[in-house]
């Protein structure tokens, strides 16, 4: 979609064209009578010089798949120079790797990518743990400024105990081949380096079809998630925007705001079609998990119940299995954990592709 017609109900759609360039299908409309938008969002660079030449984002599975292949080449460049030296292993080589952004998908990174650094020893590679340094950086004064204090700190000193060098109060200007640069002068050493710093809505958003939007692109919605210049239009998940009455900031883009506005959705088009009044959406935050890898969770629940260790994680689990029972239904959910189990003792803890 690259435009709506709001006076014809009309949506606009790009040409499609073949990997090699055959086109496909010419650039048409599409009629709607009622439109939603759920069309989610891209990372947001802030303009950073440099971040999307020399950084990986994480939109895409084409993006994550590239982040593992340079993050396995980064290990077997680093083991071939260990093998030509005759090393057992490698001393006076470091590799670093940076994380832009310490919000959830940042903090579950680092973990993983610590956990990463002590497996690939049980594949035979010679590259020391303690000589890959994993850089969380934050432009907030702690990690995951979106939680509750408590659960930031719980995660903060959890990093700090598997070794990960957190930087917080440290905004990034700019970034180049080799280093990451910031505000208070300073610079980072960085060969490879990840981008999870916030989210916008996609560009083309901007004041589409004379709709209002935010600085990130979002369209904003009244409490009906209705656009607030069309009532014909409505917007849901991380491409809205919507600020309850008596507060200050929109609703977060979690995925249980998405989720809970789709439920809500499912009646208020009803309401719409109908004519009749249509429900307010009201957000119930049931609290977030983030993982910190295979042993252990932190979070909160039901807004203010913190949780964190064995606990926290097997809750973390669980809403990954209600995340699958939701798409598949429960007997394929059945099947699939089945699968899991029976495939443990035979999978390996690390793909090497």
């Amino acid at each position: 979609m690259s435009d709506i017609d709001r006076e014809q109900k009309h949506i606009v759609l790009e040409q499609m064209d073949s990997k090699s360039g055959e086109m496909i299908a010419p650039c048409r409309t599409l009629a709607y009578d009622t439109l939603v938008l759920a069309i989610g969002s891209t990372s947001n660079d802030f303009g950073t010089l440099g971040a999307k030449e020399h950084c990986i984002f994480l939109d895409s599975r084409q993006q994550a798949d590239r982040f593992q292949n340079e993050f396995l080449n980064l290990y077997l460049q680093a083991q071939s120079k260990v093998a030509g030296r005759g090393d057992d292993t490698i001393s006076n080589k470091r590799l670093d790797i940076a994380i832009v952004g310490a919000g959830a998908t940042g903090v579950e990174l680092a973990a993983e990518l610590h956990y990463a650094a002590h497996q690939f020893c049980k594949y035979g590679f010679k590259v020391s743990p303690e000589n890959v340094r994993i850089s969380l950086i934050e432009a907030s004064n702690r990690v995951l400024p979106g939680l509750s204090e408590q659960v930031s700190a719980s995660a903060q000193a959890e990093l700090l105990k598997m070794g990960v060098n957190v930087l917080t109060e440290h905004k990034v200007t700019k970034i180049d081949d080799s280093f990451i640069y910031f505000e208070n002068g300073q610079s980072l050493p960085a060969t490879l380096k990840v981008w999870s710093a916030g989210i916008k809505a996609p560009d083309f958003l901007k004041n589409i079809a004379g709709l209002e939007t935010n600085r990130i692109n979002q369209l904003i919605v009244h409490s009906t998630l209705k656009t607030t210049l069309d009532s014909h239009i409505f917007a849901m998940g991380d491409c809205a925007s919507y600020t309850p009455a008596g507060q200050q900031r929109a609703v977060p883009p979690r995925a249980q705001v998405a989720n809970q506005q789709a439920i809500f959705l499912e009646q208020a088009l009803k309401a719409h079609i109908e004519q009749a009044g249509l429900p307010e959406f009201v957000f119930k935050d049931k609290g977030s998990l983030v993982s910190l890898s295979e042993k252990t969770s932190v979070g909160s629940i039901l807004g203010n119940i913190n949780i964190q260790g064995f606990c926290a994680r097997m809750m973390y689990v669980s809403l990954y299995r209600f995340h699958q029972m939701a798409l598949h239904g429960f007997w394929k959910t059945s099947v699939f954990i089945l699968k899991d189990r029976l495939s443990r003792s035979a999978r390996p803890p690390l793909k090497m592709h």
